[in-house]
């Protein structure tokens, strides 16, 4: 009788072995409301930007320029001649520039960024800087208007710019040279 009894175990044993493994379930479900809360901010963020920019357009009598990635400029001096050239990747370009916040106060002085000299996509430089400089030929001077998410964003520069700060920069190309 035991030897019947010992079969019988293992042959239960056996069949019940063979369930195939169920998934586990989560313990906690996490849902998109946090990055839903940070992109109605941001949004909201971007429209009071947008109209403060705006009425700064309006109110001076300058002709901006809007590029295709998000900032405005004016030439404060443009060159027109179709030999000089601007930045492409890996071009060394040198530099002086200045911020002021939106109401014009100044936050860092050309004497206090001193002359830049920059590898053209393979430094680091704030996104609008970097791209505003692809626009500009030697001895050019353009005034860039930066809404916050193009100059320093939500970390600022752990100085003199704040969190979500817009910025007005000069920039003055001095020279650009090949690789």
């Amino acid at each position: 009788m035991n030897k019947t009894l010992a079969i019988i175990i293992i042959a239960t044993l056996t069949l019940a072995s063979c369930k195939s493994p169920e998934a586990r379930r989560p313990v906690s479900v996490k849902t998109g409301s946090f990055i839903d809360a940070s992109v109605e901010r941001n949004k909201k963020l971007n429209a009071k930007e947008q109209a403060i920019i705006e009425k700064l357009l309006k109110d001076q009598n300058r002709d901006y320029i809007a590029s295709q990635t998000g900032f405005w400029y004016y030439y404060n001096n443009k060159v027109e001649s179709d030999s000089l050239k601007t930045p492409g990747f890996g071009d060394i370009v040198t530099f002086n520039y200045n911020v002021k916040a939106l109401n014009g106060s100044l936050v860092y002085s050309k004497e206090d960024t001193k002359t830049q000299t920059y590898a053209m996509d393979k430094e680091q430089l704030f996104t609008g800087l970097r791209e505003g400089l692809k626009l500009m030929k030697t001895g050019e001077t353009v005034t860039f208007l930066f809404p916050s998410q193009k100059a320093y964003g939500y970390y600022g520069d752990e100085h003199k710019i704040g969190t979500n700060m817009p910025l007005i920069c000069e920039v003055t190309v001095q020279s650009i040279s090949d690789k």
